[in-house]
């Protein structure tokens, strides 16, 4: 398994409150044959300083940087373009992974004979405080992915032995659930590591916190990606996505309240 190399695919963009958090994630691995590949989106901080400093150290680590401002999803698909593993994986630049991240999911991917996967993963404040806990599904097939974005990015991994190398929407926001669309689409079922291995970072300037864009961004990846019309669009929103997402609010809440 050691000889299966995993490319682990980071976006930054003026992360440098919590981009070394995510590095030393990286370099904490029990699976060691892994590549980081880490392309800037025009950093206007000294996150470039910071990973140059690791990438003197580390030779599996490598920057990349982009000439203008272009969002996380041309960011992470120049990293794929550059990528040279067997799996592709994905670690945002204010996440984190638990050290034994890419053993336990690699060892599941195999036995699973998976093209595609994700696990569960914790929740922690902008401060570092763990909230809470998302359990991830131990399957998805395209209808349920209509409903809900239920793959946590920082936990998923897909295999380019059997999918080649896929690339995210050039869209500016929700690129990896296109990604995940395209992928379902292709292999129909992706399966779940249902240990948490990873940590979110809530910030407040995140896409889910402002829900007008939340719709927005919605309707625009079941109008670019997956080619809806304007009605099969509003549709898939009120009466699939929608529900789920108020289901979920509910149950955040009753959880909360035990």
């Amino acid at each position: 398994m050691e000889n299966d190399l995993v490319s682990v695919i980071t976006p930054s963009y003026n992360s440098s409150l919590y981009i070394e958090a995510t590095i030393q994630s990286i370099l904490a691995q029990t699976y060691s044959n892994w590549e980081l590949l880490i392309t800037d989106d025009c950093s206007t901080d000294n996150t470039i300083d910071i990973v140059n400093r690791y990438v003197q150290q580390d030779s599996r680590i490598k920057l990349f940087c982009l000439e203008k401002n272009s969002g996380a999803g041309i960011a992470r698909n120049h990293s794929i373009r550059e990528a040279r593993g067997r799996y592709i994986a994905f670690c945002d630049s204010d996440d984190r992974w638990l050290p034994e991240k890419l053993e336990r999911q690699i060892a599941f991917m195999k036995k699973k004979d998976a093209a595609f996967s994700y696990t569960s993963y914790y929740v922690c404040s902008e401060g570092e405080e763990i909230r809470g806990k998302i359990l991830c599904k131990p399957t998805i097939n395209y209808y349920s992915l209509l409903k809900d974005n239920s793959i946590g990015c920082l936990t998923a991994m897909y295999d380019t032995h059997i999918l080649g190398k896929m690339y995210m929407p050039e869209i500016r926001k929700r690129q990896d659930w296109g990604l995940w669309f395209l992928i379902i689409k292709k292999i129909k079922i992706a399966y779940g590591l249902q240990e948490p291995l990873a940590i979110y970072r809530v910030r407040k300037s995140s896409v889910s916190s402002n829900k007008w864009n939340l719709i927005k961004f919605n309707l625009n990846v079941y109008r670019t990606v997956l080619h809806f019309s304007f009605l099969q669009a509003w549709c898939t929103f009120l009466f699939l996505f929608l529900p789920t997402y108020m289901y979920k609010k509910w149950r955040q809440q009753k959880n909360s309240v035990k």
